[in-house]
């Protein structure tokens, strides 16, 4: 039963369909069979990256809607039938069982059936015409394509497929031993990427801490000062590599149980000039008015920059979200402008591709906030300069999605 190639991810995936848990989150908290773990995240990511198409075959062949955790199964048959190239007699054959061994023996015919007619070809050629075709090609929300191709034009398809470019290291010390391994170089120091990389007794000893591309870059663009204010700061990593450059680093995290995410993060890193506190950054406290050299807003986003290492976002995002977001990225922005010293900087970033919540929310800022002036940025990875800030892209910038603005306040 345990090797059934079916039923771990089915697990993990249940978690997903049916709870709305984060993929990241199911797969820690899923009893995996570790001799398949790496067989198991492959499907799990791999069903929910290809998730809108595989719903669209599903469609297709049955009749009616299957119940969910049929159609959990047929994803992942298909999943494994059309991107790993497995034999259908075999992907037939773990699906029926792992039906029968979830006492479902009354739908084994129907997925026995339905796997045996499946035909790629029949399905493609019934996929409609124009941007909605593509979008299910691309297992991409068809208003997030339009965003896409509305901004970014035939480029829009590359973004929207860009691949990981594997697990991003940052080393503080000891990272010889590490790079005997295959690894992609970044332009920044001691951030290497690798295809696979097992935690081992270097990260509790924090030799080495998983930090996104998109995270080096945003500090890489940030100078250094005295007092420095992290204003969305969970889970640290931000916090903890800003703390090299600035003399004392303060995180402000909304939720409590963050707060402790940061200062574990903290400690783990050997770091001492970082402070973590509850406190939300959209409401102002004339405790910090104008306390700080540098402050930093990583605003709450929609994430559609980091899909290709949270497949999930696409299935839980929904295009009503924007209206909310854009409220808090405006209002976090704002407030937190007023933490910023005279001739202090102040910083905007998202992990979003979508200008609503990059240089629009920036330019209403500017309007409205004349006391900044916009500064200019530069990074030596990938971009594309905006109106306002710098734009990172999944396809150019090992798949990540980014964006950070600079200002500066008149003294």
């Amino acid at each position: 039963m345990l090797s059934n190639p079916v039923y771990d991810p089915y697990l993990i995936l249940t978690k997903v369909y049916s709870d709305g848990t984060h993929l990241k989150q199911a797969i820690a908290e899923t009893y995996i069979e570790e001799q398949y773990r790496s067989r198991t995240v492959k499907i799990a990511y791999g069903v929910l990256e290809n998730d809108l198409y595989l719903d669209f075959c599903i469609r297709h062949y049955a009749p009616k809607a299957p119940k969910l955790s049929v159609r959990t199964i047929l994803k992942i048959s298909l999943y494994m039938l059309l991107f790993m190239d497995k034999q259908k007699y075999m992907v037939t054959d773990c699906a029926v069982t792992l039906c029968k061994k979830l006492g479902k023996s009354g739908v084994s015919g129907f997925v026995n059936a339905f796997l045996r007619r499946f035909d790629r070809e029949q399905v493609d050629v019934s996929l409609p015409k124009g941007d909605e075709g593509n979008a299910i090609r691309l297992s991409y929300p068809l208003y997030a394509y339009r965003f896409l191709k509305k901004e970014y034009g035939e480029r829009a398809d590359k973004i929207a497929t860009a691949k990981s470019g594997g697990v991003s290291v940052r080393f503080e010390k000891n990272q010889e031993q590490y790079l005997q391994k295959s690894h992609t170089c970044t332009p920044f120091t001691g951030n290497f990427l690798f295809e696979n990389f097992v935690r081992d007794q270097g990260y509790e000893r924090g030799d080495y801490t998983f930090q996104s591309v998109g995270s080096i870059a945003i500090c890489d663009c940030v100078a250094p000062c005295e007092k420095f204010l992290d204003a969305c700061a969970a889970p640290g990593g931000k916090s903890v590599l800003l703390s090299k450059k600035c003399g004392s680093v303060t995180a402000f995290e909304l939720h409590e149980h963050r707060v402790g995410l940061i200062e574990s993060y903290v400690k783990r890193m050997g770091v001492t000039n970082v402070t973590a506190l509850q406190k939300d950054s959209s409401a102002f406290d004339s405790e910090y008015e104008e306390v700080f050299d540098g402050v930093l807003c990583d605003a709450p986003c929609s994430g559609f920059g980091t899909v290709s290492e949270n497949p999930d976002i696409k299935l839980f995002r929904k295009e009503s979200d924007f209206t909310a977001l854009k409220k808090a990225q405006s209002e976090i922005l704002s407030n937190a402008s007023r933490y910023v010293k005279k001739g202090g900087a102040l910083y905007y970033s998202t992990c979003s591709l979508f200008e609503r919540e990059n240089d629009s929310i920036v330019g209403e800022f500017l309007r409205t906030h004349t006391e900044f002036v916009l500064e200019e940025l530069d990074s030596p990875l990938a971009h594309e300069k905006k109106k306002y800030g710098l734009q990172f892209l999944p396809d150019t910038a090992y798949g990540a999605g980014f964006y950070v603005a600079k200002f500066s306040k008149k003294s």
